[in-house]
């Protein structure tokens, strides 16, 4: 009787011990899957937030791609390695180190993404002030090209000047009739009927800038019924056609020079009556102009 009482509560015991353990083995094991689901939560939420920071990496390099007026290769293989990642980061699995290890190579870019928008920086900059620098050296040369332009157009309007100052001039133009003598005595008239001659006298001016030498003046007698006395020669300027009574050639000394030339009256007939009109050229410039009367 009191063996079999033993044996019972031995057994009560033994099952007290077995129902704890039981209970521990639960309790453990629901915690480990509790604890498990909380890490895979946690594993979740950290996966999503490196593919938003690696998205967010992206973005700013779109942003600096595009800013560029250049491509810079070195932005754009950065963006490419960022893209992988992010591709491999969708199907990795859900484990700490896996995790750890896209975080390492995130941070590793991040470092590099700061050097290279950094150094994109300073060649923006850079190409700035290169531009701003091209555009006041455009603006030097276009200033430079005018002056050099308006410089040659003051030494072409100088060297005209010049030339023109160095042409030969003529003052005191006259025309007169005369009378002949046999002498070779020389009666001034207004008579056109008793005018042996036409004498046409001028001064050709005293001028430093003038080279000396042989030089040559064309004289124009024009009658009261526009014909040109003398020669009525012909001399071709360019496009111009000057008719001319005779040349006046002489040796020019840079001083004044007193000059008188004659037209002879034909033998069949004698000087009209009326105005005549006379021009002294010195090639196709008109220099000196006068007028006279015969009666």
């Amino acid at each position: 009787m009191e063996g079999s009482q033993k044996s019972s509560i031995g057994l009560k015991v033994g099952l007290g011990i077995l129902l704890v353990l039981f209970l521990g083995t639960a309790f453990y094991a629901s915690k480990l899957y509790s604890d498990k689901q909380e890490t895979e939560r946690v594993l979740i939420s950290e996966k999503q937030q490196v593919m938003k920071d690696l998205s967010n990496m992206a973005k700013d390099y779109d942003a600096a791609i595009a800013e560029g007026e250049r491509t810079n290769q070195d932005l754009i293989d950065a963006r490419a390695r960022i893209q992988d990642l992010m591709d491999s980061l969708k199907v990795s699995q859900n484990s700490v180190n896996s995790l750890w290890r896209y975080r390492k190579k995130y941070l590793a870019l991040q470092e590099e993404m700061e050097i290279l928008l950094e150094e994109n920086d300073r060649l923006k900059v850079e190409n700035e002030l290169l531009a701003v620098s091209l555009d006041s050296t455009q603006v030097q040369l276009k200033e430079r090209t005018m002056f050099t332009d308006s410089l040659l157009v003051q030494n072409t309007e100088l060297a005209n000047v010049v030339e023109g100052a160095a042409s030969l001039q003529t003052v005191g133009l006259k025309g007169l009739g005369v009378i002949e003598r046999r002498s070779g005595k020389q009666i001034p008239t207004e008579r056109a009927r008793r005018s042996d001659k036409i004498k046409i006298c001028f001064t050709v001016a005293k001028n430093t800038l003038t080279e000396a030498g042989d030089k040559e003046l064309y004289v124009q007698v024009i009658d009261p019924k526009n014909n040109v006395l003398g020669s009525n020669g012909q001399v071709q300027f360019e496009d111009q056609v000057l008719n001319y009574s005779l040349i006046s050639r002489f040796n020019y000394e840079n001083r004044n020079l007193d000059i008188c030339e004659y037209i002879s009256a034909t033998d069949d007939s004698k000087f009209e009556e009326g105005r005549y009109r006379v021009n002294v050229f010195n090639d196709k410039e008109l220099i000196s102009a006068s007028e006279f009367v015969l009666k």
